[in-house]
């Protein structure tokens, strides 16, 4: 039997699955394979970061999510018995008009993949189940794959294949693109979810020894009554079974026995820090995304969300050139996201170094870019900087949202702009002629009776003087793309057309 459809994902992580959702919402025809049987259960990647939470708005799962995590709680570090930190990674902070979601929210990873599970299916998508991409031939039309799917053979053709099927992707080792970087095999850890008594739900608790590199953690999981335990393995010792009593065993030695009782253990995984990248994240029609294509150690919390924004990057994109856009918007891709990933990918590595030293700030947090807010895309082909002296939003950076009225009532940017689609933001009178002569059904006027500036947090967040004509075209995903204090009408229609189909 054969298939045929347009994007073919291999792997329903957060990653496939933001990808699915963004395809099924732009009417893209599409397949998602998931190699397992049942959904993923563990917690693993537990953070979602700032500019997550804005994708997932986008996506339309943010109240879900908020209602199903909840914050990152305190951390109470003890060193040999002895209390050496209390307080938070992160002291928490408040949203502003520009930064709605400014602090981290910490969800298990099995809960977000159920979300986005849900949300794809509302959008007529699904996952297929126990389906494992075998082997994939592409050609200058498309993709032939082979997929077993409950122990049976069959094909799929489609136009394009994306890979997000993990660390071992079978996408990336069937293009043969090397995996750039190292295993550290002598920093193994055990990782658990467990249920437990004598432990506080609102600390994380930490136990720390002089004599060990790494320590011994338990994580309350927010929205559940489960920890998540971090237990490293000495060097060169082997693995020992997964079970509640050497997760108990571990506890007893790092805490001390009889503080703290596991009752269950609801999942284990062997973890390996693995810090890799991939030299290319696209060959012609395949691309690369997630963990096939950068695996990072899980300090910081980036590597889940390194994922998400891939896809989210990747699937307007894929869109657009399939409603007939010029394919070399696809170029933009690996242009855009390897640099991004190779900068976060330093960063978590330098967090783990410093877990592993005992460094006195390793567990601080408070770095900008971990909340990739700050990470943009200003070396891309679609960053187009018209202004001479930009201010505060430059072409490439994330658009910031804003605080206004509409018929008096208090309203947001985001839901303006984030629509899917471009959208032309006009600033005083001159722009906004040009953004509708243009596209007027693009057009997002301030000041216009849909968004009344009248505190002015939109001019001061894009850096616009009151009264000056400036226009940005904003891509669908969120980011400036053109800015220009001398708006045309030819040369903003022409950028235009870069970002849609023809």
């Amino acid at each position: 039997m054969r298939t045929e459809t347009e994007v073919l994902i291999a792997g329903a992580g957060p990653a496939g699955l933001v990808l699915a959702c963004e395809l099924a919402r732009r009417g893209v025809a599409h397949v998602l394979l998931e190699r397992d049987a049942e959904p993923f259960a563990g917690s693993r990647g537990k953070g979602l970061q700032p500019r997550s939470l804005e994708v997932l708005e986008d996506l339309g799962v943010l109240e879900r999510v908020l209602a199903l995590g909840g914050p990152y709680p305190p951390i109470r570090m003890e060193v040999d018995g002895e209390v050496a930190f209390s307080g938070y990674m992160d002291e928490p902070r408040e949203a502003t008009a520009d930064v709605p979601y400014p602090n981290g929210w910490m969800v298990p990873q099995w809960r977000t993949g159920s979300i986005l599970r849900e949300r794809l299916a509302e959008l007529g998508g699904a996952v297929v189940p126990d389906a494992a991409l075998v082997s994939f031939a592409q050609d200058g039309a498309g993709v032939t794959a082979v997929v077993r799917e409950a122990g049976e053979e069959r094909e799929i053709r489609a136009k394009y294949l994306v890979g997000t099927d993990g660390g071992r992707s079978t996408v990336r080792k069937g293009l043969g693109v090397t995996f750039l970087g190292e295993t550290r095999e002598e920093e193994r850890m055990l990782i658990g979810d467990v249920r437990a008594r004598g432990l506080d739900h609102d600390v994380w608790s930490i136990f720390q020894s002089k004599a060990r590199p790494f320590p011994v953690a338990l994580c309350p999981l927010a929205g559940t009554d489960t920890f998540q335990v971090f237990l490293p393995v000495p060097p060169g010792a082997p693995i020992p079974e997964l079970s509640l009593a050497v997760f108990q065993e571990a506890v007893d030695a790092a805490a001390g026995a009889g503080r703290i009782e596991l009752t269950e253990l609801v999942w284990s995984s062997v973890f390996r820090p693995n810090i890799r990248m991939a030299e290319r994240f696209r060959v012609d029609r395949v691309f690369l995304a997630g963990d096939a294509a950068h695996v990072h150690s899980p300090a910081g919390g980036q590597g889940l969300n390194t994922g998400v924004q891939d896809a989210y990057n990747l699937g307007w994109k894929l869109a657009a050139v399939l409603q007939g856009g010029d394919t070399g918007l696809l170029d933009t891709y690996e242009a855009e996201r390897l640099p991004v990933a190779a900068n976060v990918l330093g960063l978590s590595t330098a967090l783990h170094e410093k877990v592993r030293e005992g460094a006195a700030d390793a567990l601080r947090r408070d770095d900008p870019e971990l909340q990739q807010l700050v990470l943009g895309y200003p070396g891309s082909p679609l960053t187009v900087e018209r202004r001479a002296a930009p201010a505060e939003a430059h072409a490439g950076d994330r658009a910031p949202d804003a605080i206004g009225k509409a018929d008096g009532a208090s309203v947001r940017l985001f839901p303006l702009i984030h629509t899917g689609s471009p959208v032309l933001l006009a600033f005083g009178g001159g722009a906004r002629r040009v953004a509708e002569a243009v596209a007027p059904a693009l057009t997002v006027a301030v000041g216009s009776p849909a968004f009344e500036d009248v505190d002015g947090t939109a001019h001061t967040a894009y850096g616009v003087a009151e009264g000056r004509d400036t226009l940005f075209v904003l891509r669908p995903d969120g980011y400036i793309g053109l800015a220009t204090d001398t708006p045309e009408e030819a040369e903003t229609s022409a950028y235009l057309t870069r970002l849609t189909a023809h």
